[in-house]
């Protein structure tokens, strides 16, 4: 006769305590969990996935008619479409990482009050299916460099160098520097409901408070001190500078920006895991 097998389920007894090798145990529905973000999102639509370069497309086209041709605003010499495309690129993983994850709680109540397993599971597959579709996004601003590269007159300024491998390093940060916002505000939504009509105002501002549609360049010196405080600022110019080999990248700043993007996820993870234990009583 075989031994009969018990699992205990208790509640951790400090809040900031994280049960790592359970979550490892729970790995296959992370991959479950993968594949249903990255293909519900569009299910029963025409294109599918294709919305994945569509929208960056689109925002690009958007971004270079009303911000490069009608206001003007300088590109860094670059041409409108791979500057735009390549700044989309990280603040896209950023922004989808945020809004996929910033209501967990409510989101994923009907879940969480029936099933048990570790909740940090949903943000964390979440963030990693996300980067699939930044994947496809890059090999839309690939094809597009490739055309600049050799069938424009713009190609002698782009170049292949070995400082792009540590992109993925760059969009690590920005996918961390995401998660961390959408834990901390995905707990404070589980008891806030309001802050959950706000999310599209909060993503767009920070946006507009980000170079993706301009150059750090063009801030003085005297006040990027202020575009310093946004963690994304230094991700997105380091993208255009591996990329494209036009950025304004410093290392005190971008140590800062991963300082704060670290205090953020330490923060995130506390807040995530201490709502997570009565959640249930307020959603």
């Amino acid at each position: 006769m075989n031994a009969t097998q018990e699992i205990i389920i208790r509640p951790h007894r400090d809040w900031w305590q994280i049960d790592w090798s359970e979550m490892l145990r729970y790995r296959d529905l992370i991959y479950i969990l993968i594949w249903r973000d990255f293909i519900a999102k569009y299910k029963q639509t025409i294109l599918g996935p294709a919305w994945f370069i569509l929208q960056p497309l689109l925002t690009t086209f958007v971004f270079t008619i009303i911000f490069a041709r009608v206001a003007n605003i300088p590109t860094d010499g670059l041409p409108p479409t791979l500057f735009y495309l390549a700044g989309l690129v990280t603040w896209n993983y950023f922004a989808n990482v945020l809004s996929s994850n910033a209501t967990t709680f409510i989101s994923q109540a009907h879940i969480f009050s029936k099933v048990y397993f570790p909740r940090l599971i949903v943000p964390i597959s979440a963030t990693i299916s996300n980067l699939l579709a930044a994947a496809l996004q890059f090999l839309t601003l690939a094809i597009f460099w490739l055309w600049f590269r050799f069938f424009t007159d713009v190609g002698a300024q782009l170049s292949l160098r070995w400082e792009i491998l540590l992109f993925p390093l760059v969009l690590l940060q920005a996918g961390l520097c995401g998660l961390a916002v959408a834990l901390i505000y995905s707990a404070l939504t589980a008891k806030y409901r309001d802050l959950s009509f706000l999310l599209g105002f909060v993503t767009q501002t920070w946006m507009y408070a980000t170079p993706v549609i301009y150059s750090l360049s063009l801030i003085p010196e005297d006040w990027r001190w202020l575009a310093y405080l946004n963690p994304m600022t230094q991700p997105v110019e380091a993208t255009k500078l591996l990329l494209l080999g036009q950025g304004t990248v410093a290392l005190p700043p971008y140590i800062q920006s991963l300082l704060t993007t670290g205090i953020l996820l330490i923060v995130g993870l506390a807040l995530f895991h201490r709502t997570e234990r009565t959640f249930v009583d307020t959603v």
